[in-house]
Parts: C-alpha cells; sequence; structure tokens
C-alpha cells in the first residue's frame, strides 16, 4: 500500500515537471489581442488569424472589442476560389486552405459582419467540422469543370450547398440596434483593405519588389512585397513596438514547434545541447542527435541554430518549409537568457500551459516565416521608401 501510494506521488511530482516548461519568459511588449478560438477541424486557420489581426486592429484604432465572423469570410473565399477553379478547368488547389488576402483583400468587396450574425454552424453542431463539406464541395467542382458546357446555373449550386452547411448569408443585420450590410459594418469599422500589405523574405525573386508566393494556398495568386531577411525582421519588431500585431503564416511541421506552446530550432551541432557527455554527443549522427533535442526541447533551455538568408532558402525549395499554418503575433518577450521570442495567438482552442498562446524563437521566426500581413504605418520609414510606399 506504502509503496503504491509512493508510486502515485512520484508520478504525479514526475508529470508535473515535464508538463512544466524550462523557459521562463519576461514580456517586452504585450499589444491587444481578442480571446483565443478553435478552428476546430476546419482548414480555415488563415481566416482566424486574418481576423485576430483585425480584432485587434480595431482595438488599436479605439474602436473597441469586436468579435468578427471567420466563416463568413470563409464562404464568400469559397464561393470565388469555385469561379477561378472552373475557369482554370481544375487546374487549381481546391481545399479549405487560404491565405491573408483571402481576409484582406476582400473587405472593400464583401464587407465584415459580427459572430452573431453568421457563425456558419448550420449543420447541427457547436465546433466547426468541414470534413464533410470540403469534400462535397470538392466533388461538386469536380464534376462541374468535368463537363464539356457549362450552364448558368452551377454556381447557384454551389451557393446551395454553402447554404446547407454554413448558412445563408443575411443582406443585412443589427448590431447595436442599428442595421447594416457587411459592406456598411465594414465601413462603420473604419477598416480599408488599402490599409495593410504581405511581406515576405526570398532570394529567388528581386527585393523590393512584389511576386506571388509559390505556395498552392495562394490561389488568388496575390503579392507579396521581397525584403532582405534582416529587414523582413526589423519590420516586425518595429510594428510590435509601436502597438502593431502581425498575421504571421508559418511552417509548424519541425519538430521544434510544439504541441506545448513552444517554437524553437535546436542546434544539432552546438556542444551546449550535448549535455554532461560530450564525448558521447559528438559520436552521433545528425540523425541521432535531432531524436535525442526533440525529446529535450521544452524540458532545457536549448541553443539554437544562427538563421541565415540562404539556410532560409533553401528550406522553402526543398520543402522542408512549407505553408502549414497562419497565426498572430501579438508580443515580444524574452526568455530568462536575454533571448528574444514572439508572442503569438493560435487558433487550436485554449490547449497547453499557455492557454492557446505560443512563444516563437527569434531563430524560428526568422527560419519558418512564409509571410506576414500588418498595416503599413507599421513598417520603419527607411524601408517603406525602398518598396515605394
Amino acid at each position: 500500500m506504502k509503496k503504491n501510494l509512493f508510486l502515485f506521488v512520484w508520478l504525479i511530482s514526475f508529470g508535473t515537471l515535464l508538463s512544466q516548461s524550462a523557459y521562463q519568459f519576461t514580456v517586452i511588449k504585450e499589444n491587444p489581442i481578442t480571446p483565443v478560438k478553435n478552428q476546430a477541424s476546419s482548414g480555415t486557420c488563415w481566416s482566424f488569424s486574418g481576423v485576430g489581426l483585425l480584432e485587434s486592429e480595431l482595438i488599436r484604432m479605439g474602436k473597441g472589442t469586436f468579435d468578427l465572423s471567420e466563416m463568413y469570410i470563409v464562404r464568400r473565399n469559397y464561393e470565388d476560389k469555385a469561379i477561378k477553379y472552373a475557369r482554370l478547368h481544375g487546374s487549381l488547389n481546391f481545399a479549405g486552405g487560404g491565405s491573408f488576402a483571402d481576409v484582406i483583400e476582400t473587405i472593400n468587396a464583401y464587407g465584415i459582419i459580427p459572430e452573431e450574425a453568421y457563425s456558419g454552424l448550420n449543420y447541427g453542431i457547436d465546433r466547426h467540422e468541414h470534413g464533410e463539406l470540403d469534400k462535397v464541395l470538392k466533388g461538386y467542382m469536380d464534376e462541374i469543370v468535368g463537363t464539356r458546357t457549362l450552364t448558368p446555373v452551377w454556381q447557384k449550386g454551389f451557393s446551395g450547398i454553402l447554404d446547407s452547411y454554413l448558412g445563408v448569408v443575411p443582406e443585412s443585420f443589427v448590431y447595436n440596434n442599428k442595421t447594416y450590410t457587411p459592406q456598411s459594418f465594414a465601413a462603420y469599422l473604419g477598416l480599408n483593405q488599402d490599409d495593410y500589405i504581405s511581406l515576405t523574405s526570398f532570394t529567388h525573386h528581386p527585393f523590393y519588389q512584389p511576386f506571388a508566393i509559390e505556395v498552392p494556398d495562394n490561389w488568388r495568386w496575390a503579392l507579396s512585397y521581397n525584403l532582405p531577411l534582416d529587414e523582413l525582421m526589423e519590420v516586425m519588431e518595429n510594428a510590435i513596438m509601436q502597438g502593431y500585431t502581425i498575421a504571421w503564416a508559418s511552417d509548424v511541421s519541425e519538430a521544434g514547434f510544439t504541441r506545448e506552446g513552444l517554437a524553437i530550432v535546436p542546434d544539432e551541432q552546438s556542444t551546449e545541447n550535448a549535455g554532461s557527455d560530450q564525448a558521447r554527443w559528438l559520436g552521433l549522427s545528425t540523425r541521432e542527435r535531432e531524436a535525442e533535442l526533440k525529446m529535450k526541447i521544452g524540458n532545457q533551455l536549448l541553443a539554437e541554430k544562427v538563421i541565415t538568408q540562404e539556410m532560409r532558402q533553401l528550406a522553402y525549395d526543398n520543402y522542408s518549409t512549407t505553408d502549414d499554418h497562419g497565426m498572430q503575433i501579438y508580443g515580444i518577450a524574452k526568455d530568462q537568457q536575454g533571448n528574444k521570442f514572439f508572442m503569438v495567438k493560435n487558433s487550436w482552442g485554449e490547449t497547453g500551459p499557455y492557454k492557446g498562446l505560443w512563444y516563437a524563437s527569434d531563430s524560428f521566426v526568422r527560419y519558418k516565416t512564409m509571410s506576414i500581413v500588418l498595416h503599413k504605418k507599421a513598417i520603419p520609414t527607411t524601408i517603406a521608401k525602398k518598396l515605394g510606399l
């Protein structure tokens, strides 16, 4: 009995130890965000993070706190994507994924509506489950493009599917005892797509010029301005310190992006990460070191790789970096050794030790950022001039 009790106490203590990160963060700058939401089983992170950016923008602008509808934007973009898919005879990525352009570049055309006016939950449950919807929409479109001649009503059929799953889009709605259309509500909020810009950093296109990032979810072929890596990081830090937040597209498939709210790039070549037995560490292969470091992430402070423009480009070229996930960067912190981390709002619900928030190291952000979207005024003047803004 005492042995079992001792074992029980040891397991509880051990579990608690494992659940506590070795990292201790001190906030340098933290900008307001709205509560963490849950995209659940849907590929709509781009909408949740893009909307998160807009909600924080409204706070920054002194408009107050709003809960905007992600699914309204998803709905509008499904319809736009279907039209382009048909025009390209099916030669376009057609899935639930998207880019920040699908949020920002549709404001003027489609407006915005609050969550209470369009939740997108018309299929009998209280969380987003898009597996069936995505298959039905893709199947419908594949049949459409497979016909020899399109009828003039195929778009009505497509919209009918969306009506069934997400609900009929209201032509107008009442908010705080006033009636709005989506466009008039966006005007009331003061949101204008021309105020925002997308930035990236790759060497296969000229710097300071815009290009369409070649990833499948950029189906709009939206343009991002290309900056050298150090200048992209300068923009991001300046934005946070000046009170702006950032929509952040990143690769999260790396071992260093954990479910415990941490994103780092451990250096398998560093002897700092070897532990007490450096001779054994030096005898390990790179793959064996990577496996050991994966087990150590979060349990001890690890030295990280120094990221260069060349490393970043190679990772993109060889598919090590892919366009996986959209999140919102809203702050900067440092760990107990003074290393800089970006504070990140995710859309996986209030999970992990930080309740849905992440800490991404400067190295990780340098290495794995695909693109960012932010307000133009957040860009330092010297860099804005180079971009012709």
